[in-house]
C-alpha cells in the first residue's frame, strides 16, 4: 500500500506536510541469471507494493538461487520461484513456497507479453514465492493476479522466447531442467544496466469514470460521522498514528497517474477557533510554498451545512521511485466548537476534475450523527464555493441548479479556481467581483426561488456570459498581461452584449 500511503500524506498536505519530497534512491531492479541468458525484471512498487517488497527479499536472500522454471506453456507464459523444484522429486514441483503468503494486491495492469506477475492458489491471497512471466498477450488473467514488474531488455525477451520454446513433458515440466535453472537472482539499481529498452508505461484495463458514478453511505458511530463516498472505491479506517492521520480514507480506480483519494480527518479544536487553524496553517506553509514544491490556487472561507468551513486549491510536485507527480488537491475545512472535520481530496492534475464532483457529494452529505437535523438546502454552490442555506445563496447557482445550465457552472467555477486564482491580477477581480456581486445576489436567488417563471429568465439571460467566459477554457495563460488582455477583452465583450447592443436596438426603435 506505499504508493496509496504517499497519497495519503500528499492529501493531508496542509495538516502534516513535514516531508515535501518523496524522491527516492535510484530504483531496484532484479536480474535473473539462467543458463539461457539474463532477465532484468522492472518492478511496480507503486501497483503492488507488498509483492515487491516481498520478490526483491526473496532475491535478496537466495531463495531463488538453484530453482528451475517448472512450468512451461508457449504462446502463454513461463512459471517459477517453486524452492521444491531444488530437488528431484517432481511430484511436488508447483506446490511449494515460503512458508507464508502475501495478500492479493489486484491492479489494472494488462497481463500483456513480459509482464510478471505472482503465482496463486484458488484463494486470492495464497500468492508466495511462485512467479510467472506472461510469454503471449494473456489478458483473461487481468485483475485475478498480481502483477509486479515486466521485463526490460532485449536480451530479456529473446531468454523469455528460449525458455518458452525448450521440450517439455507431463504437466508442462521442461525435459532438460538445467536449461532452465534460476542459477543466481541479483540486485542491481537502475543505473547499472546498460541496455535498457524505452518503453512506456504498461497497458492498464480503462475503467469508465461516468459508469461509477453511484455513493456508498459510510456511517460510523465511534466516530459520530455519516457521509456519502464514491460507489465502489476501498474504503478504509487506518490505524490512528497521531492527531494528523486521516480517521477515513476512501481510494478509488487508477486511471492516471495515481489513484484518486478522498479523506476526512477528525482532530480536536482545543479552544482554537477556525481562524487559529488557518493562521496555523499559513505558517507551517511558508517554507513548502518558498520551495515551489507546493503552489495555493485559492483560499477562501465558506459555510457547509450550516457550519464554518475553509475551502484551499492547491497543487504540488513531488516524486516517487523516480518519477515526478502533479498532484492537484482540494481541502474543506468544516469546523465546529470540539473539532475540525477536514476532507482532503488528491488526484493527478490531469485527472483532478474527473472526480472532484464526487469528493463535493461527499462533504455535502457530511453529517454529525449526534447533532439534531437541521432544514437546509445544502449543496455547494458551483459558483461560489459557498453553500446555500434556506434564502439567500449565488443567483447564477440556483438559477443552473438541476438544469443543463448546471455543468456549465461547475466548469466555471474549476475556470476560477484553475485559471483566473493562479493570477494575482485574476485573484484581486474575483475578491472585488464576490463583494459587490453578494451584495444583491442573495436577493436575487430568492427571488428566484419564489418566481419560476423569472428563475427561467435568469437562465436566458446567463447563457451568452457563460459562453463567452468558457473561451478561457481554450486558452493558454502565462502572464499576468494574458490575464490583464483575455480578461479585458470577455468583459467588454459581454458589456456589448448586455449593454450597448440592447441601446442601439432602442434606438433604432426609437427612429
Amino acid at each position: 500500500m506505499k504508493k496509496i500511503l504517499i497519497i495519503i500524506f500528499l492529501s493531508l498536505f496542509l495538516i502534516n506536510l513535514g516531508n515535501q519530497s518523496f524522491a527516492q534512491s535510484d530504483d531496484v531492479l532484479v536480474i535473473l541469471h539462467t543458463n539461457l541468458g539474463k532477465i532484468v525484471i522492472e518492478l511496480f512498487p507503486n501497483d503492488a507494493p507488498n509483492h515487491v517488497v516481498n520478490f526483491i527479499k526473496l532475491s535478496e536472500n537466495g531463495f531463488y538461487d538453484g530453482t528451475i522454471f517448472h512450468r512451461i506453456i508457449p504462446g502463454f507464459m513461463i512459471q517459477g520461484g517453486d524452492p521444491n523444484t531444488k530437488d528431484k522429486d517432481k511430484s511436488t514441483w508447483g506446490t511449494g513456497g515460503p512458508g507464508y503468503s502475501v495478500n492479493a494486491e489486484f491492479n489494472t495492469i494488462k497481463h500483456n507479453r513480459g509482464i510478471v506477475s505472482m503465482a496463486r492458489s484458488a484463494d486470492p491471497n495464497s500468492a508466495g514465492s511462485q512467479f510467472f512471466i506472461v510469454h503471449k498477450d494473456s489478458n483473461f488473467l487481468d485483475e485475478q493476479y498480481t502483477v509486479f514488474g515486466r521485463i526490460v531488455t532485449e536480451e530479456s525477451f529473446e531468454t523469455l522466447d528460449k525458455i518458452a520454446s525448450v521440450e517439455t513433458g507431463d504437466k508442462d515440466i521442461p525435459v532438460n531442467t538445467e536449461q532452465v535453472k534460476i542459477t543466481k537472482a541479483e540486485l542491481v539499481v537502475r543505473s547499472d544496466v546498460s541496455d535498457l529498452l524505452e518503453l512506456s508505461d504498461p497497458e492498464r484495463i480503462t475503467i469508465p469514470i461516468t459508469n461509477s458514478s453511484g455513493s456508498q453511505l459510510y456511517e460510523n458511530k465511534a466516530l459520530d460521522i455519516v457521509f456519502n463516498a464514491p460507489e465502489g472505491w476501498l474504503l478504509q479506517q487506518p490505524e490512528k498514528t497521531d492527531e494528523n492521520a486521516p480517521d477515513v480514507v476512501a481510494v478509488g480506480p487508477k486511471v492516471g497517474p495515481i489513484n484518486p483519494v478522498i479523506s476526512l480527518t477528525i482532530t480536536n479544536a482545543k479552544g482554537k477557533s477556525l481562524d487559529d487553524l488557518i493562521q496555523e496553517k499559513t505558517e507551517f506553509l511558508k517554507n513548502a510554498l518558498a520551495s515551489g514544491n507546493l503552489e495555493i490556487i485559492s483560499q477562501e472561507k465558506s459555510t457547509i451545512n450550516g457550519k464554518q468551513a475553509y475551502v484551499t486549491n492547491a497543487k504540488g510536485f513531488f516524486q516517487s521511485n523516480g518519477e515526478s507527480y502533479n498532484v492537484q488537491f482540494r481541502e474543506v475545512i468544516i469546523s465546529t466548537t470540539e473539532k475540525f472535520y477536514t476532507f482532503a481530496y488528491s488526484n493527478g492534475v490531469d485527472n483532478f476534475n474527473d472526480q472532484i464532483s464526487r469528493f463535493e457529494e461527499s462533504v455535502n452529505s457530511f453529517k454529525i450523527i449526534s447533532e439534531p437535523i437541521k432544514e437546509t438546502n445544502s449543496s455547494i454552490d458551483n459558483f461560489s464555493g459557498k453553500t446555500e442555506e434556506k434564502g439567500g445563496g449565488c443567483l447564477i447557482a440556483t438559477a443552473a441548479f438541476g438544469s443543463e445550465l448546471a455543468p456549465q457552472v461547475q466548469q466555471l467555477r474549476e475556470l476560477r479556481d484553475n485559471t483566473i486564482l493562479t493570477t494575482q491580477s485574476g485573484t484581486a477581480f474575483i475578491t472585488g467581483f464576490n463583494q459587490l456581486y453578494y451584495s444583491f445576489s442573495p436577493t436575487i436567488a430568492d427571488f428566484e426561488r419564489e418566481h419560476p417563471i423569472f428563475k427561467e429568465a435568469i437562465k436566458l439571460t446567463l447563457t451568452p456570459m457563460l459562453t463567452t467566459l468558457s473561451i478561457l477554457n481554450y486558452v493558454d495563460i502565462d502572464s499576468e498581461q494574458e490575464m490583464l488582455g483575455y480578461g479585458i477583452g470577455i468583459i467588454l465583450m459581454n458589456v456589448g452584449m448586455y449593454f450597448v447592443a440592447p441601446a442601439m436596438i432602442i434606438q433604432r426603435l426609437r427612429k
